[in-house]
C-alpha cells in the first residue's frame, strides 16, 4: 500500500522542499503540484497549478516537526496543527499568502495567521 505523499521520505536534495504558507506542511514542489496540500487544498488549489504552488508555499522555512498523532500531540497544539494530517511540518515559514488568497479564504471562514515566527503578526 502506498504511503500518503506527506509521509514519503525526505529527499536527499532538500532544495525542492517547500512549506505551505497556511498550514506549514512540508513537501517537494512536485508533491504539492501533483497532490496539492493535504490540509489546505480546498482553499489554495495547488494541485496541477505550479503558479499557485510558488505563490502559496515557501522554500524559506526553519526546522521540522514530524506529527504522527496530531490530535494528541502537545507539539501539534503548539504549532496550531491539531486538526491536520500526519506529516512533516515546518516550525516557522517565511512569507505571506498573496492578498487575493487571504481575501478568498477569509470569505470561506478561514482565519489566516502567518506562520512566520521571525516577525510579529
Amino acid at each position: 500500500m502506498a504511503q500518503p505523499a506527506s509521509l514519503e521520505t525526505v529527499p536527499k536534495d532538500q532544495r525542492n522542499l517547500r512549506a505551505c504558507l497556511l498550514c506549514s506542511l512540508v513537501k517537494t514542489i512536485d508533491q504539492f503540484e501533483l497532490h496539492g496540500c493535504d490540509n489546505c487544498e480546498e482553499y489554495l488549489h495547488l494541485k496541477n497549478n505550479r503558479t499557485a504552488v510558488y505563490d502559496c508555499t515557501s522554500s524559506n522555512f526553519d526546522g521540522f516537526v514530524a506529527l504522527m498523532d496530531p490530535k494528541d500531540s502537545w507539539v501539534a497544539k503548539w504549532q496550531r496543527a491539531g486538526g491536520f494530517v500526519k506529516g512533516c511540518y515546518a516550525i516557522s515559514v517565511t512569507g505571506r499568502l498573496p492578498p487575493g488568497v487571504v481575501r478568498s479564504i477569509k470569505q470561506k471562514g478561514v482565519i489566516y495567521r502567518s506562520r512566520d515566527t521571525s516577525q510579529k503578526s
